[in-house]
């Protein structure tokens, strides 16, 4: 690899999937080394952390995330001025001179400007990967009219030509850059990579099991989905920390795996069963040929939504639409909606056999500034037939939790309104199919009725939801019909066809013009 590359992101890398292929791709395709100089923070991909070609360079954050107004605008120059100092530092001294420097775009301060005299100095090429412009998610805070803004516009647009080449992720932005930015990008559409696909019950099982502890504990008082009981809990621990064999077990131990709470031999996720052939109830950890594999009876619907837990993202909508499906079945099924009792019993959180209607399991995974105050709304909520569960899961078990859920919802709506959600791209390689938000460019990835839905309002979803899941699991043919148009969407193109037909004839023009 005589070549080299540095891919450059003013965030934490960990939560950048697309940089991270970027990397993956310079790396095995275009076999160049690479640098990624980046923000520390979440780890990346174990595929980019493994490969011996890929280079971390990993800066700290100078200061914290979601301050207020006052102190951020205050803070905003001093933060500006070290972002500047340390990136440059980095792209001059720490790192080995690359032939091209790959470019995130937002952030756009300090980003452009340091990276185009790291450009001028070492003799490389330069090319800005366009991912929304960052001057309209400053103004999501700050509004569009506010003088810094406008000055983040200016030095956006203006240092935002000074490259070799440029990349977008829609059509729609791609005219845009066009005709008011006087600046021709390529679209690199964001595609899953290998990693996101269709996985079996076996691996199903296996992720929901690592994640039970997560999936059954609530955010509040105990709901449809919970095992708060002394028993469960122990008979966790016991089943999946220590499994310990039937002849060495204590008597405790002995009446859990032997009594009433399970089956013998029968270990339960809150989706699955895994019955074991006999012989093998010693040994939780390995799977024997003759193990059966199952959905267990009466199990929940599984949603996933992963958010940024930000401002582009109106996570009330998602909260609204679960309250009005739980008391629309209850009308539907001529329930007593016990709206006013302050807690449900056992006996009414209770899968109901033959229900019409699933219970919902909404998982949300991600981080962000805003994330507390959802989760205080979710503890308000009394919810008979929905579950929220919020968590962070690392990014080798993230596709097996797609992969494992009936469907997605995607919440994005873009400060811009010309980027899409990557969210949607790995749910569509895992097969799964999406309710997203509806605006102005969602239409290049989501095709209505085809592989999703698209919703405008919370009741609007709340329809989607009941008409979805209607006859869960085995009578719902508008979530099969979509499930297969989601398949056929994730299997059409990868990410590594899309970029070596659209980036690596780019990569290496710019390389050599600079050679």
């Amino acid at each position: 690899m005589g070549r080299r590359a540095a891919v450059v992101v003013l965030g934490d890398i960990g939560r950048c999937p697309r940089m991270q292929y970027h990397a993956l791709s310079l790396s095995r395709q275009a076999e160049m080394e690479v640098d990624i100089v980046a923000f520390s923070g979440t780890e990346p991909h174990m595929a980019v952390l493994e490969n011996p070609h890929i280079h971390l360079h990993l800066m700290k954050t100078p200061f914290p995330a979601g301050l207020p107004r006052l102190l951020y605008l205050l803070l905003l120059p001093v933060k500006v001025i070290v972002q500047f100092i340390t990136l440059l530092w980095v792209l001059l001294r720490q790192i080995p001179a690359p032939d091209v420097f790959l470019v995130q775009n937002p952030p756009s301060i300090p980003t452009l400007i340091v990276v185009k005299w790291a450009c001028w100095i070492r003799k490389a090429g330069f090319i800005i990967d366009w991912h929304n412009f960052g001057y309209t998610l400053l103004g999501l805070n700050l509004g569009s009219s506010h003088p810094v803004v406008q000055i983040h516009f200016w030095f956006e647009q203006r240092y935002g030509k000074m490259a070799d080449g440029f990349l977008c992720v829609t059509k729609a932005m791609q005219h845009e850059l066009a005709q008011n930015w006087g600046i021709k990008a390529t679209v690199l559409y964001d595609r899953s990579p290998e990693f996101f696909r269709p996985i079996t019950l076996q691996e199903k099982h296996e992720v929901f099991k690592r994640l039970y502890r997560q999936l059954t504990t609530p955010l509040g008082s105990k709901d449809c989905c919970s095992d708060d009981s002394p028993e469960g809990s122990r008979y966790m621990d016991i089943l999946y920390d220590s499994a310990p064999s039937k002849g060495d077990a204590t008597g405790e131990t002995r009446s859990l795996l032997q009594g009433d709470y399970v089956l013998p031999n029968v270990h339960h996720t809150i989706l699955t069963s895994h019955t074991m052939v006999e012989g093998s109830e010693g040994d939780t950890s390995e799977i024997m040929e003759g193990d059966m594999y199952s959905y267990r009876d009466g199990r929940p619907a599984v949603i996933v939504s992963s958010t940024s837990w930000t401002a582009d993202e109106d996570f009330n909508i998602l909260l609204e639409a679960a309250l009005m499906y739980d008391r629309r079945v209850s009308v539907l099924l001529g329930e007593n909606d016990s709206v006013l009792e302050k807690d449900y019993t056992d006996d009414q959180l209770k899968p109901v056999p033959g229900s019409l209607f699933p219970r919902l399991l909404i998982i949300v995974t991600g981080k962000g500034p805003m994330r507390a105050l959802y989760e205080d709304q979710i503890r308000k909520l009394r919810l008979r037939r929905v579950a929220f569960r919020t968590m962070w899961v690392s990014a080798e078990d993230y596709p097996l939790l797609l992969g494992s859920a009936d469907l997605g919802v995607s919440l994005h709506t873009s400060s811009s309104g010309l980027d899409l959600p990557m969210k949607v791209v790995d749910m569509f390689g895992c097969g799964l199919p999406v309710c997203a938000a509806s605006y102005s460019c969602i239409d290049e990835l989501v095709k209505d009725r085809h592989n999703g839905l698209l919703f405008s309002s919370s009741s609007e979803l709340a329809d989607q939801l009941l008409d979805l899941f209607k006859g869960f699991p085995n009578s719902c043919h508008l979530l099969s019909s979509l499930k297969e148009g989601a398949q056929a969407s994730g299997s059409s193109a990868r990410w590594s066809d899309e970029w070596a037909e659209h980036v690596l004839p780019m990569i290496t023009k710019v390389a050599e013009m600079h050679h």
